[in-house]
């Protein structure tokens, strides 16, 4: 990639929102101790999966409406909607006291995301394609979504700051509000050509047919199987990676493990798993920013494949680690898995635009977040199940096995 082109992108000033804009957005300062603060409100991880499974759910409903809507009536528009569903979401995870409202502060968490994801990557690519640089969209996305994984790990050191000195560990989610009020002003500044490209074409109704606009995407063969490698490898993520927080809490109670010595095992257990999702999300935001380079050696497409098995391969890796109370090698192996997931977004999103039409876009993304959004609402309760009867090393184990024996229908192929 040119230098000077490099530079350029750099200090455009969009970009720079684009970056600024993921790193706000993921500022969720409850995000390091959801699962330890659910347990401690006396939910089991089976409950827990069952929550996680209600917001994949409202993800699945109104993901691909969502993208639809944002290509055809307004991406600025759909992300205004999308701020005020996470703020309401986290008011009433502050209120919760009861299952039932922690269950209505999942269903807003869900319409949060299902609003968000893929829209946002289309205005990135609408961008890019105007300014002429749509060949360095992996660059782009790498970039901006390392700026998103700095923002995590500031979010990691933050977490650790309030939840030592608010009275409750519910204040964190107050404090999660003020960072999306700042990204609801920051999406208004945008200009107005990437709120919605089809937006002079008149009622969504009379600019084209749903049915058949779905069918032309669900027709591209190599797009389709890009779309549901993606949904299903997301899945599984998202239904292990906060396993981290269970695991460290029962070996730093058995081992003794301590931070400071002054602080209540609470605290350290706080300040242990604040310093690791810092330290897991700065490495993870090298290897988004970096992985663009990967594409030297192989194209996208054998690229995701090479990521997904080497996902298994993780997996496996955290059974025998589990059940040997290997600590040093858990907390590796969970790094590992975030950076192959932070090292796989960019490469999907430079593949799948390859095969899909410029007014296609957010649908698509919303496709792959609804498959996603449906694995999950499978995966989520029975790997909580499972982590309940049988231990957290055999939900790793099965989640390892299911990769590899869907692989053969899923493995990525050109068209």
């Amino acid at each position: 990639m040119d230098d000077k082109i490099r530079k350029e992108i750099n200090q455009t000033r969009q970009i720079q929102k684009f970056s600024a804009y993921g790193f706000l957005k993921n500022l969720k300062f409850f995000e390091p101790y959801l699962v330890i603060y659910l347990l401690g409100n006396g939910y089991s991880l089976f409950q827990i999966g069952i929550l996680y499974s209600i917001r994949e759910a409202i993800i699945y409903v109104f993901e691909v409406p969502s993208g639809i809507i944002a290509d055809y009536y307004g991406r600025k528009k759909e992300l205004y909607m999308c701020f005020a569903f996470y703020i309401i979401s986290f008011v009433l995870f502050y209120f919760g006291t009861s299952y039932w409202k922690v269950v209505m502060a999942m269903l807003f968490f869900g319409l949060g995301e299902a609003f968000r994801s893929g829209t946002h990557k289309a205005m990135i690519y609408t961008y890019l394609e105007a300014r002429g640089w749509s060949s360095y969209k992996a660059y782009v996305y790498g970039r901006t979504r390392s700026f998103s994984l700095i923002g995590s790990a500031v979010n990691a050191i933050g977490a650790i700051v309030l939840i030592l000195n608010v009275p409750s560990s519910k204040y964190i989610f107050l404090a999660s509000v003020m960072p999306y009020i700042l990204d609801f002003a920051l999406i208004a500044t945008y200009p107005d050509y990437l709120d919605s490209p089809q937006g002079d074409k008149g009622p969504l109704k009379d600019a084209f047919s749903i049915k058949g606009h779905l069918s032309d995407i669900y027709k591209r063969f190599a797009l389709r199987k890009i779309v549901i490698n993606s949904g299903l490898f997301e899945a599984v993520f998202k239904s292990v990676k906060d396993m981290i927080q269970p695991i460290l809490e029962i070996m730093i109670v058995t081992t003794g493990i301590v931070i400071l010595k002054s602080m209540s095992p609470e605290d350290n257990l706080h300040i242990i798993l604040g310093l690791s999702y810092a330290g897991i999300n700065l490495i993870s935001a090298y290897a988004s920013k970096h992985a663009y380079l990967l594409k030297k050696h192989a194209t996208s497409s054998q690229l995701l494949n090479r990521v997904y098995l080497a996902f298994a391969a993780v997996l496996f890796g955290l059974f025998i680690a589990i059940r040997l109370n290997w600590v040093g090698v858990i907390v590796v192996l969970f790094i590992v898995i975030y950076m192959l997931r932070d090292i796989r977004k960019p490469l999907f999103v430079d593949a799948c635009d390859d095969y899909m039409e410029k007014n296609q876009r957010a649908t698509v993304l919303s496709i792959e977040s609804q498959l996603k959004a449906l694995f999950t609402v499978v995966l989520a309760p029975s790997i909580g199940f499972l982590a309940d009867q049988f231990g957290i090393a055999t939900v790793m184990l099965a989640s390892g096995v299911i990769l590899i024996l869907l692989y053969t229908r899923l493995k990525v192929v050109n068209e």
